[in-house]
């Protein structure tokens, strides 16, 4: 018995035939996978300020007992400290130095917002020690949420890392 060997134009119809079912299948498969594009949260709570962190804004920017926590249904972020220092923390209390907000995930820049007859939504004036003191900005939107990190500038001096409650 004779075996005859297949001729090049039914192989070649095979081998294409094969190829396209395995595109099929390609294609198939990532319209089925879910999007990669939805943001991915890490599972790690965040902490809080070292203790080196905290010793450092008490001896040399005059503040302690730092905390940023949503308000008004997170439509304002409120930023308070406490003076250790006065003459430290002038920066604080001078009305010409602007106080901004930086989100370090939602790259925000937040502003203190002016009232007509209020003015800024801040405590300005002399400090005094031991006193706890406030400003408020203005989240409108939510760029900044619950559990992010947050910068606040105020003038030329700055604080990093603080996270939002």
């Amino acid at each position: 018995m004779k075996l005859r060997s297949p001729s090049t134009p039914a192989v070649l119809f095979v081998g294409s035939v094969c190829l396209a079912a395995t595109l099929i299948q390609a294609v198939a498969a990532q319209k089925s996978a879910p999007a990669a594009s939805t943001p991915r949260h890490s599972p790690y709570m965040p902490v809080n300020l070292p203790q080196r962190a905290k010793n450092f804004y008490g001896l040399m920017k005059g503040v302690d007992n730092l905390s940023v926590r949503r308000t008004a249904s997170g439509n304002l972020i409120r930023f308070s400290y406490r003076v250790t220092d006065p003459v430290a923390a002038r920066l604080f209390g001078e009305k010409t130095a602007t106080a901004y907000l930086y989100g370090e995930t939602s790259h925000a820049l937040l502003e203190i917002p002016v009232m007509d007859k209020i003015g800024q939504l801040r405590q300005t004036g002399p400090l005094e020690v031991g006193q706890e003191y406030w400003m408020v900005f203005s989240n409108k939107g939510g760029p900044i949420k619950a559990g992010d990190r947050v910068d606040v500038f105020v003038g030329s001096l700055h604080i990093d890392g603080l996270i939002v409650e």
